[in-house]
């Protein structure tokens, strides 16, 4: 089955320019508890975060390391559901000015039993912006493309930085929402330092492919981090171990998580978009040469 190709959906990273990437925070959904993610998500939009990556929490993820699959596990014994992380969207997206919602859903705990048609309908129907599949069979990829262009729902497509040439090419092809380019192979939360050189050959090679966004992650923690991004011609810096290591902090020491993550945000020197200024007035090859 062939999936429609579609233009990249507007708004991811909308108004950033070389150099100075945007920022994409990820989340388990449900942790902390369902209810408080209107004010979070409030508070990172007024922040100028441009994305958020919300997961639908699920156990044993082999991708991730101790503190996302705790922060998972939290939101299961709190009864997180698929159905419920989706409501809960449909009530938030809404009010949202810049944030955008891009949802992560793990294809055999949530998506194989109700199917790839069903499920991009009601991610679409709650206003996520986009869906990244996680632990998608590759049988099931063209079923998967053409459900979402069904749905009219923009997919996120991942890759590696040491990604060979027709992996990053299928990426740029599947991607209609933005390209997550994982800076390394591991599980998150590692301290990895990252590669400029390999990341920025592969911008480069996504850029000659592909329309959308790029957005980097994997070791994403400061902001020289998120700067050494922008130098490699990223559109957006991914944060995930990160901030989920500030909900468990504030979990654990009764802080408050949305001034938790405001903090970081600021600590990671992200700007909110806007016009570029003149030294930013540059072509974005420049940027990566």
């Amino acid at each position: 089955m062939e999936h429609r190709p579609r233009p990249p959906a507007p708004g991811f990273f909308a108004g950033r320019h070389p150099g100075r990437p945007g920022l994409a925070v990820f989340l388990n959904a449900g942790d902390p508890p369902l209810g408080r993610l209107p004010e979070i998500a409030a508070a990172l939009d007024e922040q100028g975060v441009d994305c958020l990556e919300l997961a639908v929490p699920f156990p044993g993820s082999v991708t991730d390391g101790p503190v996302i699959r705790r922060s998972a596990r939290r939101a299961l014994d709190a009864g997180t559901t698929a159905a419920g992380v989706l409501a809960t969207v449909a009530a938030v997206r809404p009010s949202l000015r810049r944030l955008r919602i891009a949802l992560l859903a793990d294809w055999s705990h949530t998506v194989k039993d109700i199917g790839e048609e069903r499920f991009t309908r009601e991610a679409a129907a709650a206003g996520c912006d986009g869906l990244l599949l996680h632990g998608l069979p590759p049988r099931r990829r063209d079923t998967y493309l053409d459900a979402a262009a069904q749905a009219a729902l923009p997919t996120v497509a991942t890759c590696y930085a040491v990604s060979t040439a027709p992996v990053v090419a299928r990426a740029a092809a599947d991607a209609t929402a933005y390209v997550y380019l994982v800076a390394h192979y591991g599980r998150s939360g590692t301290d990895r330092p990252l590669d400029r050189a390999a990341l920025a050959r592969t911008v480069t090679a996504l850029r000659g492919a592909t329309p959308a966004p790029v957005a980097v992650g994997f070791g994403v923690r400061t902001a020289a981090d998120v700067s050494l991004l922008g130098a490699a011609g990223a559109d957006a810096a991914v944060v995930g171990s990160a901030a989920v290591a500030r909900i468990e902090r504030a979990h654990t020491e009764r802080r408050d998580p949305s001034g938790e993550l405001v903090r970081l945000v600021g600590e990671l020197g992200v700007r909110p978009a806007g016009p570029p200024t003149d030294d930013e007035r540059t072509d974005r090859h420049e940027v990566l040469d």
